[in-house]
């Protein structure tokens, strides 16, 4: 029950913390399961991150979801997703009975602007951080370079660049093999 509980509040201050998303929430996302509980490693995260963002639903809860239940089963899956949601459910009712009053208003305005502003700061920092731990070699050079301009300029899909880099890594795997052999 602790585990569960630690999972829920963690997850909590993960939703409630991070405004913009879940590439927004990378960098929190690394301050709590990596740094502080360590259930997760940089790589792991990045894998975990790559999948949540294959499968369908929102990137962070099935982020939490996925770690809850490498944490605590079924239960801890719950868990984790309750935590990462209720915010989010509390916030969205919250806003939506007041935003409409003040959302033209010149304060308002700006601090939003100021949170996107904050929020893109510290996605390039997590992009950075997260590159360094997952590109070790000039495949992986390669595949990041190739992977950031077709997602940046071209209208594919992500699932099929993760796919594709994918398979380019397990092709190159087993060729490597065979050359051993």
């Amino acid at each position: 029950m602790k585990k569960l509980w630690e999972l829920y509040v963690t997850f909590l201050r993960v939703g409630g913390l991070t405004f913009g998303g879940g590439m927004a929430m990378l960098p929190m996302l690394k301050q709590e399961v990596i740094e502080k509980k360590g259930w997760t490693t940089e790589e792991e995260l990045l894998d975990i991150y790559a999948i949540g963002q294959c499968t369908p639903g929102i990137i962070a809860v099935n982020t939490s979801t996925y770690i809850g239940y490498e944490q605590a089963g079924i239960l801890g899956a719950i868990s984790g997703t309750l935590g990462m949601v209720t915010p989010s459910l509390v916030i969205i009712t919250l806003i939506a009975t007041i935003l409409n009053r003040f959302i033209a208003e010149p304060l308002v305005v700006h601090a939003l602007s100021g949170i996107r502003v904050a929020v893109c700061a510290m996605m390039l920092n997590t992009v950075i951080s997260l590159a360094k731990a997952g590109i070790k070699n000039k495949l992986g050079i390669l595949l990041f370079l190739a992977g950031f301009l077709l997602a940046t300029f071209s209208p594919i899909p992500t699932i099929v660049l993760v796919v594709c880099a994918a398979a380019t890594g397990i092709c190159v795997h087993l060729r490597k093999e065979r050359a051993e052999s």
